[in-house]
């Protein structure tokens, strides 16, 4: 089974303070944000695995240093949020359904592990923590099941957070589509996930890695903090 995976890389990251993409940011033990994410997804789905990454801010200087992988361009980086550059993914990876993460998180090997089981029974999930509820980070609520309802950073009452690694079936990925080409262009593709849950019955399940660390780089006290694992 060829597991196709996305990796959102086109942001200028501007709130760390680099000149180089975020993803390219070293970490302490030597590797790069996006090196980290690559040896966890081949240590998962090992070389079935198609990565596909999605560039705008200084995307030369990531193509050279992952050439062998899929690229797709946002041109409009600098004007548009993660929406877009997942809806252009989307787009360009056929029917299959997609497995994607922000180019910014840095993750136990072992959540990708927790999640082969869904994936191959095409169920669609977000990944979540619910040892901690941040303000200022995208936070859900589930319904009467246990599904996701609500998915933002302006949730009330959330029960936990999204880390940023997420899972899109084949059968559910035309709604997602169709919804993140409504949202707003500064829109997380959250938003697009929101809709397609009210709109179009997507039923989206909640994956616990709690017990295991998976930190977004936003600032410098979060590099230091998924140092502290790597």
């Amino acid at each position: 089974m060829t597991f196709q995976i996305v990796i959102l890389a086109a942001g200028m990251g501007s709130r760390l303070g680099r000149s180089l993409p975020k993803p390219l940011t070293t970490l302490g033990d030597g590797r790069s944000i996006m090196q980290q994410q690559h040896q966890n997804i081949r240590a998962a789905f090992g070389s079935e695995a198609r990565i596909t990454t999605v560039v705008g801010y200084r995307a030369e200087t990531i193509v050279e240093a992952f050439p062998d992988v899929d690229y797709v361009y946002n041109d409009r980086y600098d004007q548009t949020n993660t929406s877009k550059s997942l809806l252009r993914a989307l787009t360009s990876t056929g029917r299959a359904g997609v497995l994607w993460m922000n180019g910014d998180v840095v993750f136990d090997p072992r959540v990708l592990g927790r999640a082969i089981a869904l994936v191959e029974r095409g169920q669609s999930f977000v990944t979540v923590n619910t040892a901690k509820v941040s303000d200022e980070e995208v936070k859900y609520t589930v319904d009467e099941q246990g599904r996701i309802d609500q998915l933002s950073k302006t949730v009330a009452g959330g029960v936990g957070e999204a880390v940023g690694i997420n899972y899109i079936s084949a059968a559910d990925k035309r709604a997602l589509i169709h919804q993140l080409g409504r949202v707003d262009d500064q829109d997380y593709f959250e938003r697009g996930l929101e809709l397609a849950i009210a709109e179009n019955g997507v039923r989206i399940e909640p994956l616990d890695i709690s017990d295991l660390y998976a930190v977004e780089i936003d600032f410098a006290e979060d590099l230091e903090r998924a140092n502290l694992f790597v």
